[in-house]
């Protein structure tokens, strides 16, 4: 039990002026954020936005894959949501190695056989970041008022370029 006595203490730290008891969960300024998991990336930070905002969803190379696109459909029809920035980042290990090359380093630290395991590598990510915003808008539960736009964010500098 001691393994997350930090985590908690600081939780209770967090729960000591905690505002948030009874938010409704929507979007109240209407966007989603698809990103990475990345620990260097803030997305409410990076956008000036604070709790309660934004519905934010990541996974390694802040990728468009069926479970994202599921959440984004019910973030727009459930929880305000009109519109979607999609962001990966600079310096990602899944857009930046090639496949074999993580496989290697993951059946290393596993000492097993990964090649069952699904990686979203990336010959090009801002090719995969424009099919990603293409899926987006061509869900057929995706409205077209839904504005969906593909952005890279810079781990060195903190800004964000649109690309798509």
């Amino acid at each position: 039990m001691a393994d997350f006595d930090d985590l908690l203490a600081a939780n209770r730290d967090f729960a000591s002026d905690f505002d948030l008891g009874g938010f409704d969960g929507i979007a109240h300024a209407g966007i989603a954020i698809v990103t990475c998991m990345d620990s260097r990336i803030d997305p409410l930070g990076m956008l000036g936005l604070k709790a309660g905002d934004a519905k934010i969803l990541r996974n390694p190379g802040g990728r468009v894959d069926d479970l994202t696109l599921d959440a984004l459909v019910i973030s727009v029809h459930m929880l305000n949501v009109s519109r979607i920035m999609i962001a990966p980042h600079t310096r990602c290990a899944v857009a930046s190695n090639p496949e074999v090359v993580l496989r290697e380093r993951l059946d290393n630290a596993t000492g097993q056989d990964t090649s069952w395991l699904t990686l979203p590598v990336t010959d090009g990510q801002e090719e995969a970041l424009a099919g990603d915003v293409q899926r987006v808008r061509a869900h057929p539960l995706i409205p077209d008022t839904v504005k969906v736009g593909g952005f890279v964010y810079d781990v060195d500098s903190g800004l964000l370029s649109q690309k798509v």
